[in-house]
C-alpha cells in the first residue's frame, strides 16, 4: 500500500515497530510453512518403505531446520525493506506510534527521540498477537507462544497445545513429526470448530493416526509448573483429569495490537475485544482513517489483508466504489494433507435455509492419490440445488488448497457443477477428480 501510494505521488510515511513484513513474514506464514516443509520431509522419510525405498536411519537436526527458517524469513523481510527504502516519496520510520488527535501521530523512535507526523489520510494495519487466556496458574508457568516455540533449540519431549484451531493443528502435527509427543486440548465440541462435523472428524482421524492425542470439550481448570514439567488440570465432559507435559503452547486465538495506539485521542471506535470497527469500505468511525488486515477483526488471513489494500487503493486513488461485502474468503489449513476451504459449509447453508445438494468423494477413490500413495482425506462440495452453482467447498487431501482454488474460480466465474463434471482436466491430476466428485450428485434435480 505504502509503495503504491508513494509511486502515485502521495507523500507517504510507513511506521514499523520492529520488522518489515508483519506477522506473516516474521512469525506467521513464512516461518511456519518453511518448518512444516521440514516436518513433511521427515514424515515422508519415515514412511519411505511404503514406496519401496529403504532408509536405514535418519534424525531430525532442529538447529538446521531453524537456521533454514531464519534464512527464508530474512530473505523475505530484507527484500521488502530494500524495496521500501528505494521508493521515492516514502519515509520508512522505525518506532512506536500513537495518536494525539485524529490527524496527528507521535512516534517514539527506536533510535531515540520522537517525531510528530500529521496527515489527512491514515491507515492502521498493526495486526494481532497471540491471545493469552485467563487460566488459574498460567502466569507462573513458562508457557510458549508460536513465536517462542519456533526458536526453541530442542524438540519438546511432550508438547501440550491449548487450542484445536488451524494454528494448534499445524504446530501439533509439525512437532509430532519432529519427534515430540503431542496432546491437543480443545474446549469446543470438535477441532476446527468452523468446519462441518464430518470434515473435523476426518482431520481428527488423520492426526490420531500419527499418534497425536486430542481431547475435546476440554475446560482448562488450572496449570502448574512442576519442576521441569507442566501439569494441566482438565475437565473433559464429566471427567476430570491431569495431563502432564514438558512444554505448553498457547494457541487459543489472537488479540489486536490496538492497546498502545491511544485511539481514544483520535475518536476511533473499537469493539469489546479491541478490534477497530470499520464500514464496508474499511473506513473507521473517523473520516480519513482506515483500518485493514487483522486489526479490524473478521477473517485473519494474509490474503484478506492484501485484498483490503487493493480495495482501499482502488477507491482512494482510482475513484472506484468497491467494498468488502460478498468477497470470497478462501483459506488453507497447512496440515498434511491440507484442508482448503472456501464459501459456505453444509451447516452454514442449512442454517440459512438454502436448498442444497452435497457431493463427497473420499481421497481413496482419487486416482492421483492412489498412485502417489496418500489417500487420506475427502473432497466435499455444497451446491445450490436450483441453479447448480457451487456455494462452498472443503478439500481435505494432498494439495487441498490448490484444488480448492479451482473451485473458488468456478464460484466467481459462475461455472456450475454439471459443467465441471464434464470439463476436460489433464490426467491424472488431483483436480481431475472434480469430475468424479460431481458425478455423486443427481442430474435430475
Amino acid at each position: 500500500m505504502a509503495k503504491k501510494l508513494a509511486n502515485r505521488g502521495w507523500k507517504t510515511a510507513l511506521i514499523e515497530k520492529q520488522h518489515i513484513g508483519g506477522t506473516c513474514v516474521n512469525v506467521g506464514c513464512t516461518p511456519t510453512k518453511t518448518m512444516i516443509a521440514s516436518a513433511k520431509t521427515a514424515y515422508t522419510v519415515a514412511q519411505a518403505a511404503r514406496w519401496g525405498v529403504e532408509v536405514s536411519d535418519f534424525r531430525i537436526h532442529l538447529p538446521t531446520v531453524l537456521e533454514r527458517k531464519r534464512e527464508v524469513v530474512a530473505r523475505f523481510r530484507n527484500g521488502s525493506e530494500k524495496g521500501l527504502e528505494t521508493t521515492g516519496n516514502l519515509s520508512l520510520i522505525f518506532g512506536k506510534a500513537s495518536f494525539t488527535d485524529k490527524k496527528t501521530l507521535v512516534v517514539t523512535l527506536n533510535e531515540g527521540g520522537e517525531e510528530i507526523l500529521r496527515a489527512d489520510t491514515l491507515f492502521i494495519d498493526v495486526g494481532t498477537r497471540p491471545a493469552i487466556p485467563e487460566i488459574e496458574g498460567l502466569e507462573s508457568v513458562d508457557y510458549l507462544t508460536t513465536t517462542a516455540l519456533m526458536e526453541l533449540p530442542d524438540v519438546p519431549e511432550h508438547l501440550l497445545i491449548l487450542g484445536g484451531g488451524y494454528i494448534g493443528l499445524e504446530f501439533g502435527q509439525m512437532y509430532r513429526r519432529f519427534g515430540s509427543r503431542v496432546t491437543i486440548l480443545e474446549q469446543g465440541e470438535q477441532i476446527l470448530s468452523r468446519e462441518d462435523a464430518d470434515i473435523s472428524e476426518e482431520m481428527l482421524q488423520i492426526l490420531q493416526a500419527e499418534g497425536i492425542e486430542v481431547i475435546t470439550r476440554a475446560e482448562i481448570l488450572q496449570v502448574k509448573q512442576d519442576g521441569s514439567g507442566i501439569t494441566v488440570r482438565v475437565k473433559a465432559g464429566k471427567e476430570e483429569k491431569r495431563v502432564v507435559g514438558s512444554h505448553l503452547l498457547i494457541a487459543a486465538g489472537r488479540t489486536p495490537n490496538t492497546d498502545g495506539l491511544n485511539l481514544e485521542a483520535a475518536g476511533v471506535e473499537t469493539d469489546e475485544k479491541g478490534y477497530i470497527r470499520v464500514n464496508e469500505q474499511l473506513e473507521t468511525s473517523v473520516p480519513g482513517i482506515y483500518a485493514l488486515g487483522d486489526v479490524k477483526g473478521g477473517p485473519a488471513f494474509t490474503h484478506i489483508s492484501y485484498n483490503d489494500h487493493l480495495i482501499l487503493y482502488h477507491n482512494l486513488v482510482e475513484g472506484k466504489n468497491e467494498n468488502i461485502r460478498h468477497r470470497p474468503v478462501p483459506y488453507t489449513v497447512f496440515t498434511d494433507p491440507q484442508l482448503g476451504r472456501v464459501g459456505l459449509t453444509e451447516k452454514e447453508a442449512k442454517k440459512k435455509g438454502l436448498w442444497i445438494q452435497v457431493a463427497k468423494l473420499p481421497m481413496s477413490k482419487v486416482a492421483r492419490a492412489i498412485e502417489t500413495g496418500d489417500t487420506r482425506g475427502v473432497m466435499k462440495a455444497v451446491v445450490d440445488a436450483d441453479t447448480g452453482q457451487i456455494i462452498g467447498a472443503a478439500i481435505l487431501g494432498p494439495e487441498g488448497g490448490e484444488v480448492m482454488s479451482v473451485l473458488q474460480m468456478a464460484m466467481v466465474g459462475k461455472i456450475t457443477w454439471p459443467q465441471i463434471r464434464e470439463m476436460v482436466f489433464a490426467h491424472p491430476l488431483y483436480t481431475e477428480s472434480l469430475n468424479n466428485l460431481f458425478m455423486q450428485l443427481e442430474t435430475d434435480r
